[in-house]
């Protein structure tokens, strides 16, 4: 049977005891997202109803202030278990049995039954939609007078009429016609009811002579008092776009999911007056992504964001002083933190195991990132290491995705020994066979991560303490001692590492080449990204290689403007100069997202 196509159309109305701010956390972070991972809910949106009375302001039950929408691509999966089970206790959260049980709820299902829209419509689902896109619904909800001849008639007025002058009212943008599902409930079908949803770009269209015209004519006439038997009719404007991420950080309280992917946190003084949201995406190809997004409490609902991207074998926790540092600093408060624990930090399923992971993946996971996240373009791409060459190529790769970039402790091409360096400390992990005690995977295990972190703190001398008498033997020997705690908050990264996620991720450091891309690149005007790059001072060769980087940035990018990108040193850091020395580097990149 061919996919019947639909709504699920659910208007709802706060009783008195559940607040504002109660609400909408729960429906943005937890109800709506749920329902948006589901691959047969491709969208979902909130309206809220501006033709209420002054005296009902704030809706009713009878007149409620708020709708939610979902398109579904085939109806019959609203009565499979992937979709009951979410109303089912288990799945269903104890915070949303009690906030649904203070709301009054009126659900509807519907059928597609056809459609017409403007040239200049766009989805709105589309991730790059701009968040204070206007959107204007008309809701139009009526029930017929018995007989075929009803239904053959309003089907001709709006093919041949109505809908051909409501595309002349100005800003229309679309409208659909739907009628009860097939798939509703017996008990609930008392008759077969009709929706129209005609969506305009401004409220002004509404009073235009044009728009008069289209209900005024004698065929209107005639529907509304021949065929009509009743009819309903709303006035919304757009309030939220769903995505399949939540991203809501007006968080009313902590919450954590029965299944635990998504935890939010609230901003109070023990958190640096930061929220929080810990969740994860799904990539197109099946790979889980978890990330944590995060805002000072004065930031606007929709700032800017920055994505921030770690070095091979770490966790976003490597930025977690960089963060609260950074926006804490009233210059900063304006912007949304996005942090991610890159593909290869956890063994790759099925799906996406067969694909070698390059680049190209790993900037396709920021753009994923993004588009759940419905972040239309970032304000700043930053990362460290691979981190730094994977923002650094999305920023090339998508130059309309990002405003700029900050490549830390990385190179433009990868050094000819990484083809031999890599494979040797893929062999380090594999003879010491270390694996995880309580699900037993193969992980990094002590050897690699002790080198590893030793290196990248810029440690002389080896871990037995020869070089410096400190240490006692400690693998932290020769480290200064206000980076030991550092350390091992790293090595613990490295260490839990999955040795599978290690294998496959290692060879995006194999081969790759962004010179060109570099040189061509456009750093100002429409399209332009603004580079910076920025090293530890203790990081070998690499201050030198990364001069030269940015020097080399945009030369060839087309006629005048600022050639080359900014270079910043972090004085006395390694190769993670946000761990070793974060309060340096929050001013290295805010001279340069602040010039």
């Amino acid at each position: 049977m061919a996919p019947k196509p639909g709504l699920l159309y659910v208007t709802m109305q706060p009783m008195p005891s559940l607040s504002s701010q109660e609400f909408h956390d729960w429906y943005n972070n937890e109800h709506g997202p749920t329902r948006l991972r589901l691959p047969f809910i491709p969208s979902g949106f909130r309206y809220r109803a501006t033709d209420l009375t002054d005296s009902n302001q704030g809706g009713t039950a009878e007149r409620p202030e708020w709708l939610a929408w979902y398109d579904i691509t085939d109806m019959a999966e609203l009565t499979r278990e992937t979709y009951t089970r979410l109303r089912l206790p288990g799945a269903k959260s104890q915070r949303e049995t009690d906030t649904m049980g203070q709301i009054h709820v009126n659900r509807k299902l519907f059928d597609f039954v056809a459609g017409w829209r403007s040239p200049s419509f766009k989805d709105l689902e589309i991730p790059t939609t701009p968040a204070n896109t206007t959107n204007v619904l008309v809701s139009v909800t009526f029930t017929l007078k018995p007989g075929a001849d009803k239904v053959a008639e309003l089907d001709k007025w709006y093919n041949e009429e109505h809908v051909d002058m409501l595309s002349k009212v100005p800003g229309w943008l679309r409208t659909r016609r739907y009628a009860t599902s097939t798939i509703t409930p017996t008990e609930e079908k008392k008759e077969t009811e009709y929706m129209a949803l005609h969506e305009y770009s401004s409220p002004s269209g509404l009073s235009s002579p044009e728009f008069r015209a289209a209900i005024s004519t004698p065929w209107a006439a005639k529907i509304k008092n021949d065929i009509e038997a009743s009819r309903a009719r709303s006035v919304y404007s757009l309030s939220y776009i769903f995505g399949p991420a939540p991203r809501h950080l007006a968080i009313f309280q902590s919450w954590t999911s029965p299944d635990s992917p998504t935890t939010t946190i609230p901003a109070s003084p023990s958190t640096h007056n930061i929220s929080a949201i810990e969740s994860y995406i799904t990539t197109p190809d099946g790979v889980t992504i978890p990330y944590r997004l995060e805002s000072h409490s004065s930031a606007p609902p929709n700032g800017p964001v920055i994505l921030l991207s770690n070095s091979i074998l770490t966790t976003y926790h490597i930025w977690d002083t960089f963060a609260p540092l950074f926006l804490s600093n009233s210059d900063f408060r304006q912007y949304r933190l996005l942090r991610y624990n890159a593909r290869g930090r956890h063994t790759l399923p099925a799906s996406a195991a067969s694909t070698p992971v390059t680049l190209d993946v790993l900037a396709a996971d920021i753009i994923s990132l993004l588009d759940a996240l419905r972040v239309p373009r970032a304000a700043a791409l930053i990362g460290v290491s691979l981190g730094g060459a994977t923002v650094l190529h999305a920023a090339l790769q998508y130059p309309h995705r990002a405003a700029s970039f900050v490549a830390c402790d990385t190179n433009a091409v990868a050094p000819p020994a990484n083809r031999t360096v890599w494979p040797e400390r893929v062999a380090v992990t594999e003879e010491e066979g270390a694996r995880d005690e309580g699900s037993g995977e193969e992980i990094v295990g002590e050897r690699l991560a002790e080198a590893t972190v030793r290196r990248w703190f810029a440690v002389k001398g080896d871990a037995d303490g020869s070089e410096s008498g400190r240490g006692g033997g400690s693998w932290t020997a020769g480290a200064r001692d206000e980076d030991r705690g550092r350390m091992e908050e790293v090595k613990e990264m490295v260490r839990t590492n999955s040795l599978e996620g290690f294998r496959s991720v290692v060879r995006s450091l194999f081969e790759y080449d962004l010179q060109a891309g570099m040189e061509g690149a456009v750093t100002e005007g429409h399209g332009g990204v603004r580079g910076c790059f920025v090293v530890g001072s203790e990081d070998g060769v690499l201050p030198e290689v990364m001069r030269r980087m940015a020097q080399s940035y945009g030369i060839n990018g087309g006629k005048g403007g600022r050639k080359g990108g900014a270079f910043e040193v972090v004085e006395g850091a390694g190769h993670l100069p946000m761990v070793q020395r974060p309060r340096e580097f929050v001013e290295a990149v805010g001279r340069f997202i602040s010039p």
